[in-house]
């Protein structure tokens, strides 16, 4: 057996096999891809109403549409309008909770060496051209963490989890695949 020549008949009866399942899996994989955007395409602007603050912790309403803001003139195709009566779609929304915990506690002194603010708002975003809700009372949340040993405090996470909170309402706002 060891001596035997080396045939390749059955190579070559297995490589046209071989090819076709290389070839239907290559083109099976192109049909995920799309160049369409990630957003709706049928609106143009949006116009963000300021937020409304349904807890006792004041002025994160302010960083917060601020942020939305930055974000959807950086992170989308829309452009933010400041009149309500020239545009396509508007945002507006509550911020229903914030909470502050303690996330680490120094051992001995029993003092906290990290927190962490969360952020919880319900978002709505209609098409006035259609009148469709795009979102309606959407949930979403974000957190960040502090810490007064490197001198931060919960105003500077709070705007950090704004910002935050207004990147995953952008995420909310692409179309569904």
């Amino acid at each position: 057996m060891a001596n035997e020549p080396c045939t390749t008949t059955g190579r070559r009866a297995v490589m046209p096999g071989v090819l076709a399942v290389l070839a239907a899996t290559t083109l099976a994989g192109c049909g995920g891809y799309s160049n369409k955007s990630l957003f709706p395409g049928d609106i143009s602007s949006v116009y963000i109403e300021m937020f409304d603050n349904r807890t006792f912790r004041r002025g994160i309403e302010y960083t917060l549409s601020d942020a939305i803001a930055k974000r959807i003139e950086s992170d989308t195709p829309y452009k933010v309008v400041s009149d309500r009566d020239r545009t396509d779609s508007v945002i507006d929304g509550q911020l229903v909770v914030v909470t502050e915990s303690i996330l680490t506690l120094e051992r001995e002194t029993g003092q906290a060496l990290e927190k962490e603010v969360v952020l919880t708002a319900t978002v709505n975003w209609k098409n006035l051209k259609t009148g469709r809700m795009m979102m309606n009372n959407q949930s979403v949340t974000a957190a960040a963490s502090y810490s007064e040993f490197l001198r931060q405090d919960f105003t500077y996470a709070s705007s950090l989890a704004a910002n935050k909170l207004a990147q995953k309402i952008v995420e909310v706002m692409q179309d569904n695949w």
